[in-house]
Order: structure tokens, then sequence, then C-alpha cells
């Protein structure tokens, strides 16, 4: 965990984390300071924040960061974690989203099918994804701990770079939605999300009335300030 607590007020922290029976035995306190140098530091693969900028400064040093938006996350009493992830800038670069706002959908649509069989760069939560994989990969298929889903916007044609690019990667998501711009927010509800990860602000919003979400401030929208 990392905060921006003091040590002393921090405290309290740490008693609630006991009070709520929470395995979190490591801590950083930075008495105001920014938090995201430490995420490193601690070996951590995902680092989640309110502070947009705290965010922002991680996904620039390399790591899968994104910002909690409010939700209206339902609690659901599960032993699995079901974690879903927009493609696009997101798990993928943001190659493909350049064209589709540059040039609009029908360049985006005929990129994707002349480069079908060439595999998308990495996004800034490939790594993230390859280690939830690899936890996955000690579990039989049927009673894995942890259930990924790829939720994108992209529609047939499209879909064929994405999953031949998760292939290239030798890396497995338990299911895909291929929504063709529909809203995301319904699907996630019906997939039974603990977290969603998407860069557009509209996904984000149709999302988190569903399920818990975090905004990532990356690619195309890098810029784009957070509501």
């Amino acid at each position: 965990m990392l905060s921006r607590n003091s040590a002393d007020t921090g405290l309290r922290i740490f008693n609630s984390i006991h009070h709520h029976g929470l395995r979190i035995t490591r801590a950083a306190f930075t008495s105001g300071e920014s938090t995201h140098p430490y995420v490193s530091a601690f070996g951590a693969h995902l680092f989640l924040s309110a502070d947009a900028d705290d965010v922002r400064s991680a996904l620039e040093a390399g790591d899968a960061a994104a910002t909690i938006l409010p939700s209206a996350k339902k609690v659901q009493y599960t032993e699995q974690v079901r974690i879903a992830f927009d493609g696009d800038s997101v798990l993928f670069s943001d190659e493909a989203e350049r064209i589709y706002q540059e040039h609009g959908l029908y360049a985006f649509e005929r990129n994707e099918a002349i480069a079908a069989k060439t595999p998308l760069p990495a996004g800034p939560f490939k790594k993230f994804l390859k280690t939830l994989n690899r936890i996955q990969t000690d579990y039989p298929v049927d009673s894995s701990p942890i259930r990924t889903a790829l939720v994108t916007a992209r529609g047939a044609p499209s879909h064929e770079r994405a999953i031949r690019t998760l292939r290239d990667w030798n890396i497995r998501v338990d299911e895909a939605f291929f929504l063709g711009g529909l809203p995301k927010g319904e699907f996630l509800d019906a997939f039974g999300a603990d977290i969603f990860f998407d860069d557009q602000h509209g996904h984000c919003d149709s999302a988190r009335q569903f399920v818990a979400t975090g905004h990532v401030p990356s690619g195309n929208n890098y810029n784009k300030k957070d509501n």
C-alpha cells in the first residue's frame, strides 16, 4: 500500500487493514509527497490511485496504472477475481487507435484488415495481464481463482488482429467481447467484472455504472485530463 499520509496518521490505516482482515503487510507513507516512485521499488505490477497526476507519472515510468473513478460496483461474494481490459491504448498500443481518431472508422478497419497478421505493439497493461496469466497457469482452467476478459469496441473485421496479437504474446484471455462500438457497461455487468480498465472517458462512464472502473490516460488520449 502506498499512501500520502504520514507514518503517524498511517497507524489508523494499518489498524483498519487489521480490522478488515486484509493481507497487506508492506506500506510506504510519504507525508504528502507523490507515491508513484515506490511502485517499482516494491515490485508492484499495478498502481491504482485517485490522484490522476500520480497515475500519469507511473505510466510514464512504464508501470500499469489507472485512476480509480467513483462507481456503482455491486458487492459480489465469490472466490474468483474477474478483471476486464480494453484493448487499444490499454493492452495494446494506440497505433490503431490513432488511425481511427485521425482518419475515421473506414481507414481503421482497412488498416486492421491489411495488418491482421502483424501483432500490435504492447500497451501499458500487457505486463500486468501476462503476470495474471502466469498465476492462472498454476491452476486447471476450470478452477483458476482469476478470470480475465478483453472488452473492446473493435468488431469484425478488426477483431482478428487483436486475437492474433494475444496468440503471439502467448497470453490467454478467458472471454473476449468485440462490441463494435456498443456501450460496455452491461456486458461487464454480465461478465461479473470486479474491475475494468479503459482509456476513453465515454467507455469508463458506461462501465462505472456497473463495475469498479480505472481510467488509463495513455496513448492518443494521454493528454486528455480526467473529469
